[in-house]
């Protein structure tokens, strides 16, 4: 039954996507790839010898944080490997860590606004095999991913007084409730849950509803309803079964999604892929990059993997990625191959090999 709704969760592509491809091509499609910091280089080498050993028809152009900041970006990041996403069209990014208070752009904010990535999706769904407090979760959190409290306007009032302006704007919103409302319909989901705060934030928040209704208009087979933010996070910890897709504003999107995770075992558990106009698709774990774990061999490269498996799906290789991802979940369902964060002892090379022997 689990596997049934997970099948429900990724049947189909994320995005009708024109830069996608049959399983049946025979040379292999370039994607960019962002080890990342910290563990990132260990779960990366993780996804490639498991991408390697199912065949996946992938050759990774590896791009690494830069040690200065490039002024093109005024990030870490440099231009080039901004420009390897828009020439490869989908890529796969681990984590990577932003110095707080350095005066520089976030690397993640620099992805998506450079990029725009203007929707974040993360499938939320219980893993067979590993129990949580809550069964049978299948959810998915819809973000947008470009404006509202993270558009980074902000300035010191006076002395002691700083402000910040959060951005809502009706394109966006109407980009991301579309999408929302098209992924729901694809994947054969019944419902969408509008996330919101427009009792306080009148004008904000009620240009982001206003452009869900009139969105959800076009849907008519699929229920909508509109859930304050505060009463939707103590009903997904009541029963996170009361919800099916859920497409919110940026910085509700970050809490929420982080919530969700939280209910089916944490971030190290959780895919997501990150959605831009003309079929871009960047996937990526969200955890952090753990530096103190680096290097020790101990990292669970899952949330990568399934990251991963959410890029093949946007390129089509669905055979592959119900491969993949079926190696993971039996893996993780046996028992005998856990890392320490999922109550097991197994290094991060013994996991890996654990899913290729599944494959």
């Amino acid at each position: 039954m689990t596997f049934q709704l997970l099948r429900r969760t990724f049947g189909g592509r994320f995005l009708a996507n024109p830069r996608a491809f049959s399983s049946a091509v025979s040379s292999p499609i370039r994607a960019t790839l962002f080890p990342g910091d910290g563990i990132g280089p260990e779960i990366a080498d993780s996804v490639k010898q498991i991408f390697e050993a199912a065949e996946v028809p992938i050759e990774w152009e590896e791009h690494y944080v830069g040690t200065e900041i490039d002024p093109r970006t005024q990030s870490f990041l440099t231009w080039e490997s901004l420009e390897s996403v828009r020439r490869n069209g989908v890529g796969l990014k681990g984590p990577m860590a932003t110095p707080i208070g350095k005066g520089h752009r976030s690397l993640n904010l620099t992805l998506r606004k450079e990029l725009n990535l203007y929707a974040n999706v993360r499938p939320c769904y219980s893993l067979p095999g590993y129990k949580t407090r809550y069964d049978n979760v299948n959810l998915i959190t819809i973000r947008e991913n470009t404006e509202g409290e993270y558009s980074g306007l902000e300035h010191q009032v006076v002395r002691g007084v700083v402000e910040s302006i959060k951005i809502i704007t009706r394109q966006a919103s109407l980009r991301v409730a579309e999408y929302a409302f098209h992924h729901a319909k694809s994947h054969g989901r019944e419902r969408v849950s509008a996330i919101h705060k427009a009792n306080i934030m009148q004008k904000t928040d009620g240009l982001f509803l206003k452009c869900c209704r009139e969105v959800a208009e076009k849907y008519p087979e699929i229920t909508y309803e509109e859930v304050v933010i505060d009463n939707c996070c103590m009903m997904l910890v009541k029963n996170p079964a009361l919800f099916d897709v859920l497409v919110m504003p940026n910085l509700y999107g970050d809490i929420i999604s982080d919530l969700c995770a939280g209910l089916v075992g944490g971030l190290g558990l959780t895919p997501s892929c990150n959605i831009g106009e003309g079929g871009i698709a960047l996937a990526e774990a969200v955890h952090g990059s753990a530096p103190d774990i680096a290097g020790k061999n101990l990292a669970n490269p899952t949330a990568l993997l399934l990251s991963g498996v959410t890029m093949l799906r946007h390129l089509n290789f669905n055979d592959k990625a119900d491969q993949i991802q079926n190696a993971i979940l039996q893996t993780i369902a046996e028992g005998k191959h856990r890392t320490a964060d999922l109550g097991g002892s197994s290094k991060t090379t013994e996991f890996t090999k654990a899913i290729i022997d599944h494959l």
